[in-house]
């Protein structure tokens, strides 16, 4: 299977695991969000709560020239350890929630 194929389906494998935890509202729905043609993939929670509108992005992750690009983890799941352990290469995953001249310091890709 070709890289780029291989990571889609990482990515997907990944968020619809960590998706099914569910909301801790009955009125919270937690949705998945895959571009597989643009390469963008979410998990995103909408809905209500104690009358407030919830639209908030839990996860996201970017495929950009056959590198997995971390943009946003609101949870405490180590989104870059779960992905070495399907097979990704350190270098081929990029932090862009860190600032360019900080991810040089991480043990990832820099882009």
């Amino acid at each position: 299977m070709a890289k780029l194929e291989q990571y889609r389906q990482y990515i997907q494998e990944f968020l619809s695991d960590s998706g099914n935890y569910g909301s801790a509202s009955d009125e919270v729905e937690v949705q998945l969000i895959f571009d597989p043609i643009r390469d963008h993939y979410q998990i995103l929670e909408i809905g209500w709560e104690d009358g407030d509108r919830i639209y908030s992005c839990v996860m996201h992750l970017d495929i950009k020239n056959e590198k997995i690009w971390i943009q946003r983890n609101m949870t405490d799941i180590q989104i870059a350890e779960e992905l070495i352990k399907m097979g990704v290469p350190r270098e081929d995953i990029i932090l862009g929630l860190h600032s360019p001249v900080y991810r040089q310091y991480t043990q990832y890709g820099v882009a």
